[in-house]
């Protein structure tokens, strides 16, 4: 892991409807309320284009407002090559989110990638998917969020 200020996090999952749209937006908080905002690009992305376009998952949305976070703005889009070099940080949820990114990463990428937790708490914990969960499986991702979110602002 590199130590030099990071301007740009680009925050992966599978579909771009639960983690990764919680991630972008929990993160955008976290570093508004740490002053640290000005500047940085931060966005979030799937592995597959199954929900392009659409609104995050309404249950994402809705622990997010639960939060006083508005995610509701946000269009699911797919992860794709030039994101390799717009962003100084990929961050995937799970083993099988960066096993997909470094499948899919060009020869030619800058960007440093790596599991959420692993790069923002130095633990290699995967945070799971509440897709077929309930809102308490939502609420507990929103919470390891937070915590990876906290972490990883540090580089900023």
């Amino acid at each position: 892991m590199t130590s030099h200020p990071l301007h740009s996090v680009l925050f992966v999952c599978l579909g771009n409807v639960c983690r990764s749209p919680l991630a972008e937006g929990v993160f955008r908080s976290v570093l508004a309320a740490e002053r640290k905002e000005n500047g940085v690009l931060i966005d979030s992305a799937g592995t597959n284009g199954y929900h392009t376009g659409e609104l995050p998952d309404q249950r994402s949305i809705a622990v997010a407002s639960r939060h006083g976070i508005d995610i509701s703005a946000q269009r699911c889009r797919q992860l794709i090559a030039d994101d390799f070099n717009r962003f100084d940080l990929i961050v995937g949820m799970d083993r099988e989110n960066i096993a997909t990114i470094k499948a899919r990463r060009p020869s030619f990428a800058t960007a440093e990638f790596g599991m959420f937790y692993e790069l923002a708490l130095g633990e290699a914990k995967q945070i799971p998917d509440p897709y077929y969960g309930t809102s308490v499986d939502f609420e507990r991702v929103y919470r390891m969020i937070l915590a990876a979110s906290k972490g990883l602002s540090a580089r900023f």
